[in-house]
């Protein structure tokens, strides 16, 4: 099949002729009907964090089964279904209070050393990025990161589901557990901080303000829900917040990965407020925060989010529904449909910040 290969940090993706293994008894081999371009694989592709090279990276896949392993069950030759990067074991105390995304045993969803490696090229071992690998023709996964979805939801929609959608607004729902009456500030709106929007105005927040520097994205944030959006680079975005939330927020994301954002999450807090760390920060990045001042007197919490703490056999076929409803957005989150040679192209536009997402489409 074809796949995007990245062969060194901050190289290109090339489109290149792989090799993919036939199912064992807990995997499923897709067909990929469209595959979303993440913040995260760029991070992969352009900072050395420790995946091996070379690899396909892709992770917010959706696509039909086209076969299936002699123990899967809950899954059939053609399906609709979206793979996701929560990796559960499904024995773990993690999995087994219903917290997969805590799970202590992830890696029991990848193949050992000693098994043939699912994706490879020339006899060479490709690393499979998140157990999906997605820029690919087909994926081949373990069964506990696969959700069947409706046949009503469009490719394209339905691959956003496993990542974006479910850490945005998992940050918001499940995460931070926002009440009605809270207020709530997102720091970057691209395709994971719109999700947060969604996912707060959802949970009955009454303020919702969104911060920026790509007036187009603002522009979308009051799509989403947003009730006030301020231009990062026009003035004191922590002071404008604390005027429009009336002394600070209960709760401010930050969907960037920056040390300077991060500490402004912080900063925007009322008393009793938390911030969220969604973004992914750079190896050995470091925030400031002063224990006394911002923990213990004004009792400021600050908590690091994983896949919006998502169970995603309940979460994502919930969105899937509340989307055929009308009642969840996610048409207005595709901002181009590219081919797979395209990714290049695809990635340069996200580095612009000019797209919520880009969607590869097979």
């Amino acid at each position: 099949m074809k796949a995007a290969v990245v062969s060194e940090v901050a190289g290109s993706f090339d489109v290149l002729d792989i090799s993919i293994d036939n199912p064992e008894a807990h995997e499923v081999l897709i067909d990929v009907k469209a595959s979303g371009l993440c913040h995260s694989d760029l991070h992969v592709a352009t900072s050395d964090i420790g995946f091996p090279m070379p690899a396909v990276l892709g992770h917010e896949v959706s696509g039909l089964v086209v076969g299936v392993g002699s123990a899967v069950t809950s899954l059939s030759v053609g399906d609709r279904v979206v793979t996701s990067p929560v990796h559960s074991c499904g024995v773990c105390k993690g999995c087994r209070t219903g917290k997969p995304y805590q799970c202590r045993v992830p890696s029991h969803t990848d193949r050992t050393a000693q098994q043939n490696p699912r994706l490879s090229l020339g006899g060479q071992r490709l690393t499979q990025f998140i157990g999906v690998g997605g820029f690919a023709e087909q994926v081949l996964v373990h069964e506990n990161t696969v959700v069947r979805v409706p046949d009503a939801i469009p490719f394209d929609r339905a691959a956003l589901l496993g990542c974006g959608v479910v850490t945005g607004a998992g940050a918001a729902i499940n995460t931070a557990r926002i009440r009605p009456g809270d207020t709530v500030a997102v720091i970057g709106a691209g395709g994971v901080g719109l999700n947060v929007i969604q996912g707060a105005k959802l949970a009955g927040a009454t303020r919702i303000i969104a911060i920026d520097l790509q007036p187009a994205k603002l522009e979308l944030a009051e799509v989403f829900g947003a009730t006030d959006v301020i231009n990062g680079g026009e003035g004191d975005a922590v002071e404008t917040v604390k005027r429009i939330a009336g002394g600070g927020v209960t709760h401010a994301f930050e969907v960037i990965g920056l040390q300077a954002t991060s500490e402004q999450a912080v900063a925007m807090l009322e008393i009793g407020g938390t911030a969220y760390l969604i973004g992914v920060h750079k190896p050995g990045a470091q925030v400031s925060i002063t224990p006394f001042g911002d923990l213990m007197g004004r009792q400021k919490g600050i908590r690091g989010v994983a896949m919006g703490s998502s169970n995603i056999q309940v979460d994502i076929p919930m969105y899937a529904e509340l989307y055929l409803q009308g009642r969840f957005k996610l048409d207005e989150l595709v901002s181009a449909h590219i081919s797979l040679d395209e990714i290049d192209k695809g990635y340069e536009q996200l580095r612009g910040g000019a797209v919520a997402r880009s969607v590869i489409t097979f």
